[in-house]
């Protein structure tokens, strides 16, 4: 199943001529879902190619401005392409209210539907789940309530063997059954056992995502064997009396939280404008966490 995420903007408060403010897509299985949408996201989206039409789906982690700014005019641009199927937006509560002043203020009338889904500030709960994905919240620790969100796919239908399939002449309206697994009785009563029939199930995936963050404990739980962990990194760890006093994250915070979490890979991200040379946040968080990645802007990580 697919199942790999995109980045659109890896920039933190202020953008770059390179960089761009947060935001990402998940892809899990051709549904696509948005996380964050910092100014810029729609001509990001349209730079990579990304059938942003098949969004229904926006988590949005918090309301400082370059991780939602570019919001409305997505929506607005959704509108103008005709639009009717509904989008759902997950977040702060504060936020319905502004997208609604934004539209009234011009006379905008949206086609399609918009439900909006508050999170409640300091849980974890789940947002969004159906046959192969849960998506749940937790809290984050940052100067406004701030929300991380984890991606979980559900066990998988187990894998057919084919040729055992073949041989047997099994007919197709079993085939699910057997997937889910159930055994299989021939038309001359013989039972085989699913066993016999089946393979083992790619293993399930989970995708963590943790914006804007002062270092915690309280977070491990909530991500823990994460098999990729996006974790900020706005400054290198020389600058840590900043990033405490700023409730961010240093590079060091980040390996730090992927090693007690016990996360397959980190990717790091949300860079201070400050620094052009991302290879030595890099460095420094390798030192710490050796399965660590940048976030750049176009590239696609498979979970």
């Amino acid at each position: 199943m697919k199942f790999e995420l995109t980045v659109l903007g890896c920039s933190s408060a202020t953008p770059t001529k390179e960089r761009h403010p947060s935001a990402q897509v998940l892809n899990i299985s051709d549904k696509l879902f948005l996380i964050d949408c910092g100014e810029g996201t729609q001509m990001q989206l349209m730079h990579y190619k990304i059938k942003f039409q098949r969004i229904d789906h926006i988590f949005i982690s918090h309301l400082h401005g370059d991780h939602y700014l570019g919001l409305v005019g997505l929506l607005f641009t959704l509108h103008l392409f005709g639009r009717t199927k509904e989008m759902h937006i997950y977040a702060n509560h504060d936020l319905l209210e502004i997208i609604n002043l934004q539209f009234k203020a011009s006379a905008t009338n949206l086609l399609y539907p918009l439900i909006f889904h508050p999170l409640t500030e300091n849980i974890s709960e789940t947002l969004y789940e159906d046959e192969k994905i849960r998506v749940n919240s937790f809290p984050l620790i940052h100067r406004v309530p701030t929300h991380g969100f984890l991606f979980v796919q559900k066990n998988a239908l187990l894998h057919l063997d084919k040729e055992k399939i073949k041989e047997l002449n099994i007919p197709f309206k079993y085939l699910n059954k057997i997937k889910q697994g159930e055994d299989y009785i021939d038309g001359n009563g013989k039972k085989y056992m699913n066993s016999e029939l089946t393979l083992p199930p790619q293993s399930s995936k989970s995708y963590a995502y943790c914006s804007d963050t002062a270092y915690s404990s309280e977070i491990i739980p909530h991500i823990n064997n994460a098999d990729l962990l996006y974790h900020e990194a706005t400054f290198m760890h020389d600058m840590e009396s900043n990033a405490i006093e700023k409730q961010h994250s240093t590079t060091l915070h980040a390996a730090r939280t992927a090693k007690e979490a016990n996360a397959k890979r980190l990717l790091v991200g949300h860079f201070s404008a400050r620094y052009d040379d991302l290879s030595r946040l890099l460095e420094e968080t390798r030192g710490a966490f050796p399965y660590t990645e940048l976030a750049q802007e176009g590239v696609t990580y498979i979970v």
